[in-house]
């Protein structure tokens, strides 16, 4: 064969091979695994079926007089929202932060928990300025933080208006409330406190399905109402958490007279709200607050 003849074949054989070569490689996309990528597109997938990773964000819905966030925590993306309130007492009442914390720690731990018709909020601690009297900052803190001082104490159920938060909403409000046996400031009028005026636009806003508040200390699950009759989804609220918790269900608070109540102005707005009473002033009774909240979740799921 022409020696010409041979070296042209194999130019073109060299240049066929060429061609397939590149054109099966720009055919196949390489994988690369972006690690951040992949949990962002985990978490926004797991998102729209219900159940977060994490929690699926905060909101300040306001400042105290000192100027501190008043921050919700949000659980789920259902459409049905159930709000859980602590530290409506700050420092005086600290145990009922630490198990709004406790519920907080366990939904993000167990995700799963949350019926994708669901959203929890929960607002740690309403009164933040008498919680920082007590415990000395804002955020998360442990029983050893929490003063000795029985004066500093009771000072922290106030906020730094000096006004008792609970004796501040839009039910049978007055001026000067009752604590016990004591006299105590409903403020300048209802809503003058820029707490109580915070958790009152969001509830405008947002429309939770129903509320849980965390007092202490007497033991039990409280109904409320304004005026008139107990909501029938109230009772069944008080109900459900008290005979899963073990804590006796009542139909009121009545110790003592008590004006401008949380629970009983949004009995006023008809939304079903119960008080949850821990039984002292310390522990959290996470094992029995627990099975009342796996209660709750159960009874909304749809």
């Amino acid at each position: 064969m022409n020696k010409n003849i041979i070296v042209a074949i194999v130019v073109v054989v060299a240049i066929i091979g060429s061609v397939y070569y590149f054109t099966k490689s720009s055919s196949v996309t390489p994988v690369v695994i972006d690690t951040a990528t992949t949990t962002d597109a985990t978490a926004s997938s797991t998102s729209q079926t219900g159940t977060t990773t994490e929690n699926i964000g905060e909101t300040v819905i306001g400042t105290s007089v000192e100027k501190n966030d008043i921050t919700a925590y949000h659980y789920g993306t259902g459409d049905t929202e159930l709000l859980f309130v602590g530290g409506i007492h700050g420092g005086y009442e600290w145990n009922t932060t630490l198990v709004a914390y406790e519920l907080m720690d366990y939904l993000k731990a167990n995700p799963e928990i949350i019926p994708k018709n669901i959203k929890v909020t929960v607002l740690p601690v309403l009164n933040t300025d008498g919680l920082k009297k007590v415990v000395g900052a804002i955020g998360r803190f442990t029983s050893a933080d929490v003063s000795t001082s029985e004066e500093t104490v009771i000072d922290g159920r106030f906020n730094a208006n000096s006004v008792d938060l609970n004796r501040n909403f839009d039910c049978n409000w007055q001026a000067k409330g009752t604590w016990q046996k004591m006299t105590v400031s409903g403020g300048s009028e209802a809503f003058s406190e820029p707490e109580s005026l915070a958790i009152k636009n969001y509830i405008a806003t947002n429309k939770p399905k129903a509320v849980v508040v965390w007092y202490s200390s007497a033991g039990g699950v409280y109904s409320s109402k304004c005026t008139g009759e107990i909501l029938s989804e109230t009772k069944t609220l008080t109900d459900t958490y008290a005979e899963a918790s073990g804590y006796k269900a009542y139909d009121s608070f009545d110790f003592y007279e008590t004006t401008g109540d949380m629970v009983n102005w949004l009995a006023k707005e008809k939304i079903p709200a119960i008080s949850v009473l821990l039984t002292n002033h310390k522990d959290t009774e996470w094992d029995k607050n627990l099975a009342g909240i796996q209660a709750l979740l159960k009874y909304y799921t749809k």
